[in-house]
């Protein structure tokens, strides 16, 4: 696989793009803003007209658009140029359904599907350390992995069709629950009087040593844990540890008047998450 093609370059998929264009792989690009296009010309691309010629002239199609519909019109736009043997590769966040849905309508001509969504930011895709989330046959996989493995430092192949959109949801469930949790610890060091700017330098830091929230996500399993097993003596350190702790917050919360709904629950739901 020597040529790809890249339609949606806002601000995650113009870097991505642009990490395309720097390979050895031949790049075409598309969008209907003039500037990216005139910058991803610029790096070494070059640009067509439209997503039917897109579609025609390469053999892996990378489509980051902003939702399910732009997804579907790109892909009916790609549908009825393409050549059999395509492979489109949805980076877009959708609907769980979208891609099995996807899957189906292109399959009829001869077209196969990836969905495969990005985790790491405009930061991730410029330095081209992406988290890439694939779900689709194994054959549409290989045709696109040569694109996605210059993009992404960790791809991982989820499983079939509709897994990489699962695999992206599951991630982003813990991402933004963790957004609101930070939140409430926020209004907590407001009102201790603490820097808001001392507290997110601290979190990030931390976070990069132990891995933040994926640190306990080890097993292979959630169900309860047998009290032979390694992980029940590992886990109930860490529930002693967030229980304590967590009380304590709780404690000087209510001291302060903050308002910490999710630390009550974490503490109520912790040892049960667990495991234990």
């Amino acid at each position: 696989m020597s040529t790809v093609g890249f339609v949606g370059l806002g601000m995650i998929g113009k870097p991505m793009a642009l990490r395309l264009a720097a390979s050895e792989l031949d790049l075409l690009v598309h969008d209907v803003a003039p500037e990216p296009v005139a910058e991803l010309e610029a790096a070494g691309a070059k640009a067509v007209g439209s997503v039917a010629e897109l579609a025609a002239s390469v053999e892996v199609l990378c489509v980051m658009v902003r939702d399910d519909d732009q997804v579907r019109e790109v892909l009916g736009e790609a549908l009825g140029a393409a050549g059999e043997g395509l492979t489109v590769v949805i980076h877009s966040t959708v609907a769980p359904g979208t891609p099995a849905q996807l899957e189906d309508v292109a399959a009829r001509h001869g077209v196969r599907v990836l969905d495969a969504p990005v985790s790491g930011g405009p930061t991730g895709a410029a330095e081209g350390t992406l988290a890439i989330m694939v779900g689709g046959t194994d054959d549409a996989f290989a045709a696109a992995r040569p694109a996605l493995e210059v993009m992404g430092a960790k791809v991982v192949h989820a499983g079939e069709i509709g897994a990489g959109t699962r695999f992206k949801l599951a991630r982003n469930l813990m991402h933004f629950v963790s957004f609101t949790a930070a939140t409430e610890a926020m209004r907590l060091a407001e009102a201790s009087g603490l820097s808001l700017k001392d507290l997110g330098a601290v979190v990030r830091h931390t976070d990069a040593i132990t891995g933040g929230a994926g640190a306990i996500i080890l097993r292979e399993t959630t169900a309860p844990i047998d009290p032979a097993d390694f992980w029940h003596g590992v886990m109930t350190h860490v529930v002693a540890l967030g229980e304590k702790d967590l009380g304590f917050a709780i404690e000087l919360a209510d001291d302060l008047g903050v308002d910490v709904p999710l630390a009550r629950m974490a503490r109520e739901r912790l040892a049960k998450g667990l495991g234990l």
